[in-house]
């Protein structure tokens, strides 16, 4: 936690300053990522106030340069300097350039820290945030930083080195460098879209796409709660917010919470049209993650109905996170009989698929998932198409191998149980299946 630890009074006057004694935030900021006025004492620094934080407040340059590469906003870090201060008010100050980050891995923010000698010269001027989006600023689209070398997933990538350097900002080719130059600025980003819940928006991630155009949306400054209900192609109305780095990115902080504008239930995909020949030459086999299934899980019916709607009822049904028979109660009980058997009468319900299963319980508690829930991975069959040849399965604790011929040792049996690779994760099950009309 940061703490501003300089007190002072301040009497704060209307006066007139000479052009000729000002020093614009233009100048502060300059056009890489640190100023040149790092570590300086500075007099007469003159700004517009654009947005109040408890712990400061931004400022806005008079002069509004054309270079995209400057930005015109500065951070005054104070908890007291904002008290006898509007939105709009043009104020003159002298203070400290200091360079911020919250760790080493960060990118530094240009502060203008203990503020004194305050003096307001006007009040109630007008405040417009910079337009990012349709009809105003556009962030490049693909390249991150020029360190990434066209691959922001590249490594080593240390994006702290990024400010350590000091790169002259090139905001229309690198995202970073886009976003540093709009630091402390007030925006407002039209045409948003969810990208995740709660509170990512725009773009999408590849590898060689890196998505600069991307942002964080942070916490509101006037205290209300962003929706938790966010999700991935929602619509949002146009945020208005400050650009600021925090937390190791970039991000905006909006003023008050964001608005869903409209919202698209989930669109699934057709089911498939594979159709099982009831032999070796044409066996339909599909793969479900049940997520944490017990036998009063809420999701179970869904799950029944994917796996006959969409997956049509496939004759192997490989299925993970099945947990036991009580869920998440801490006991002795290991089993998931009662889990299994309620998942294959809900699918029964909506199909002529009776299937059988095969499973091997795990040690208790020790693999991994909700505590209590002793998940573990299992096979759904249909009995009338498949079987285990030559069943025999394993304790939990025995060794599968592959034996000449070839055949299994356990059938079906863990993939080598004690290894330390499956420590606290569920371990997978080897199984050899034969149909029944081969």
């Amino acid at each position: 936690m940061r703490l501003s630890i300089w007190v002072y009074s301040v009497a704060i006057t209307i006066s007139r300053l000479s052009p000729a004694t000002v020093l614009e935030i233009i100048e502060i900021t300059g056009g890489s990522y640190r100023s040149p006025y790092q570590d300086q004492s500075v007099s007469n620094v003159t700004g517009i106030v654009t947005v109040k934080t408890t712990t400061g407040l931004y400022l806005r340059s008079l002069t509004l340069d054309n270079a995209d590469a400057t930005s015109n906003s500065l951070l005054v870090f104070s908890s007291t300097i904002g008290s006898n201060l509007t939105v709009g008010d043009h104020i003159v100050l002298d203070g400290r350039i200091t360079e911020y980050r919250m760790n080493a891995a960060a990118i530094y923010t240009t502060e203008l820290t203990s503020p004194r000698n305050l003096r307001k010269i006007s009040s109630n001027n007008p405040v417009e945030p910079v337009i990012i989006g349709a009809g105003g600023r556009l962030p490049p689209t693909t390249q991150c930083s020029l360190l990434d070398e066209g691959d922001v997933l590249a490594v080593p990538n240390n994006k702290s080195l990024i400010s350590v350097l000091n790169l002259q900002l090139e905001p229309s080719m690198y995202g970073m460098d886009f976003w540093e130059s709009l630091s402390g600025e007030l925006v407002v980003i039209r045409r948003v879209t969810a990208l995740s819940q709660p509170t990512t928006v725009s773009g999408s991630v590849s590898r060689t796409h890196s998505n600069p155009e991307a942002i964080v949306i942070g916490t509101p400054l006037d205290g209300t709660t962003n929706p938790t209900t966010t999700k991935l192609g929602d619509s949002l109305k146009d945020i208005v917010g400050v650009v600021k780095e925090d937390f190791n990115f970039y991000r905006i902080v909006p003023l008050t919470a964001i608005k869903i504008k409209s919202s698209l239930e989930p669109a699934l995909p057709p089911g498939t049209a594979l159709v099982s020949s009831n032999s070796c030459f044409g066996l339909t086999i599909g793969d479900y993650n049940v997520a944490n299934l017990t036998p009063n899980s809420t999701h179970l019916p869904n799950i029944a109905e994917h796996i006959v709607k969409y997956m049509n009822a496939p004759d192997l049904v490989f299925s993970q996170e099945i947990q036991d028979d009580n869920g998440a109660t801490n006991d002795e009980i290991v089993d998931a009989d009662l889990t299994l058997t309620t998942l294959i009468t809900a699918i029964e319900a909506l199909s002529y698929t009776t299937y059988n299963y095969t499973t091997i319980n795990p040690i208790d508690d020790q693999d991994g998932g909700e505590p209590g829930g002793n998940i573990r991975v299992a096979y759904l069959y249909n009995p009338s198409i498949l079987r285990l040849r030559n069943p025999h399965p394993e304790s939990s604790l025995d060794t599968n191998s592959v034996l000449p011929g070839p055949a299994l040792s356990y059938n079906p049996g863990r993939m080598d149980p004690t290894n330390p690779a499956w420590d606290a994760s569920r371990n997978p099950i080897v199984a050899e299946w034969e149909t029944l009309h081969s």
